[in-house]
């Protein structure tokens, strides 16, 4: 089906200041596949190598880079200001120790540090998925050319930025190699699809090249108007390059640090289909939001076999938080529903999402896996031997409340204990703030049946590693 993309359904705030809006999927996909690579110095990576690397300068400890990735993956998919973004930053970089990095010693230069961490991120995010967006076969097919636009709101625009505004060429036109927006630190320029009648065959413009001699002694020739490090495509498929750069950033770097990066670069080639492309998302709504989250991080931690398609449907039933429903005799999927009045959205729509995965995918079609599968024996063995579950079975029997048995009872069947650990999988393993604190937050419900049908993080260790291992056992773990 034809691509319908109009500019107002895309939303950005240039200037970098304030809060933006509208972050779209492809935006938060290319930032969501990139690896955290510590580095030294800011062009310890270059150009296309940035497409499948997160680098903050300086950040050499991979875990001061993993929670600085977090707040700027938090910036970009919920539209977080850049005030929000310095006070995360300060206190990251608090907590690890971090000092002596460029800017540090003053106020101006902790501003002007956490802005260029900020809006580069978001900008290059927000142009990779504009790319993603242009180059869809199906828009292409009716859009193959594309404009480039200055944006007349910068203090100090850059005079062959200005110059290059509508200028169209073909999309495959070579110019577009080393000008696909941004062009440089703080460039609000954007690419966007041409109407057919706009290109009249006009050559790109050529404007001469420039050369930069870097820290290394290596010179490196560039277009006029395009900043040291951006002449390349936000998104575009990585070269050569980057494989080049892991190695030898593999080699350089600690043995089980670099064996790890190594392994996380293979793992993300695999073409497995993404566990998204099964789900067909209402247009608006709880469900919409909730399930799209959901996907996203699923899709960075695991593939699954080709599952049939399933649509997801908003609720506003008071008798449920979701349910996967099933055809009774053909066994075939129906719908994933989320009710607009379920308390842990996110964390409903992947415990719905485990139940189709338990159903369809991880044993004989149809059948819950989690029942007696031998592929999870090792997952119901850590099941069994959660402190958890312990408590559950001390409500079941001794509680004097009989809807409270009932609901300890329920929590004890195997499709939900499933869905109900893969969630919480989903949300520790990808370091999902908001999933997390939905899971505490039920660990800390007064209901004792409740409150015992998630796991404290030590008691659920066991049952992550279990679930790992189901994953990578099938090939499925990225």
């Amino acid at each position: 089906m034809p691509l319908k993309l109009s500019p107002s359904q895309l939303a950005f705030n240039a200037r970098g200041d304030g809060k933006f809006s509208l972050p779209f999927q492809e935006q938060i996909d290319f930032f969501r596949q990139k690896l955290n690579l510590p580095t030294e110095y800011y062009d310890d990576i270059l150009a296309a190598a940035h497409n499948r690397a997160f680098v903050v300068a300086g950040a050499a400890k991979a875990d001061l880079l993993a929670d600085l990735r977090g707040a700027v993956d938090k910036a970009i998919a919920d539209g977080k200001t850049i005030q929000w973004f310095r006070k995360e930053f300060t206190r990251i970089v608090r907590a690890h120790g971090w000092e002596g990095w460029t800017g540090s010693d003053t106020q101006a230069g902790r501003d002007w540090r956490t802005r260029v961490i900020y809006s580069t991120n978001i900008q290059t995010s927000y142009n990779a998925g504009r790319y993603a967006q242009l180059t869809h076969p199906d828009l292409l097919k009716h859009y193959p050319n594309w404009k480039y636009v200055h944006n007349d709101t910068v203090a100090h625009p850059r005079p062959l930025h200005k110059s290059w505004s509508g200028t169209v060429l073909p999309h495959n036109d070579p110019w577009w190699d080393t000008h696909f927006t941004p062009n440089g630190y703080g460039c609000r320029c954007r690419i966007t699809s041409a109407n057919p009648g706009e290109y009249k065959g006009q050559p790109a413009p050529d404007d001469g090249t420039y050369e930069k001699i870097d820290r290394n002694g290596v010179v490196h020739t560039l277009p006029k108007g395009v900043d040291y490090g951006f002449d390349y495509k936000p998104g575009a498929p990585v070269s050569d390059q980057m494989k080049g750069f892991i190695d030898n950033k593999a080699a350089s770097l600690p043995r089980e640090l670099g064996k790890a990066f190594k392994k996380d670069m293979e793992s993300r080639k695999s073409s497995a289909p993404l566990i998204s492309s099964a789900f067909d998302l209402p247009k608006s709504g709880l469900a919409k939001t909730a399930v799209n989250t959901v996907l996203m991080e699923i899709d960075g931690l695991h593939s699954a076999v080709e599952l049939p398609k399933i649509p997801v449907k908003n609720s506003a039933s008071y008798k449920f938080q979701g349910r996967y429903v099933y055809q009774e005799l053909s066994k075939k999927p129906v719908e994933i529903t989320i009710s607009k009045v379920s308390a842990n959205p996110e964390l409903t729509a992947a415990h719905e999402i485990g139940h189709f995965i338990d159903h369809q995918a991880l044993w004989d079609i149809g059948v819950y896996a989690s029942v007696k599968a031998p592929l999870l024996d090792k997952w119901r063995s850590a099941i069994e031997a959660s402190a958890a579950t312990d408590n559950l079975k001390t409500v079941l029997t001794t509680h004097s409340d009989f809807r409270t048995r009932n609901k300890a009872s329920y929590y004890l069947a195997a499709w939900e204990q499933w869905a109900r650990s893969y969630a919480q999988w989903v949300a520790t393993r990808s370091n999902n703030t908001a999933m997390i604190e939905q899971v505490q937050k039920i660990t800390q419900a007064s209901n004792p049946a409740y409150s015992a049908s998630q796991w404290d993080a030590a008691d659920f260790e066991p049952i992550a590693a279990a679930i790992d291992e189901i994953f990578k056992t099938l090939g499925w773990l990225r």
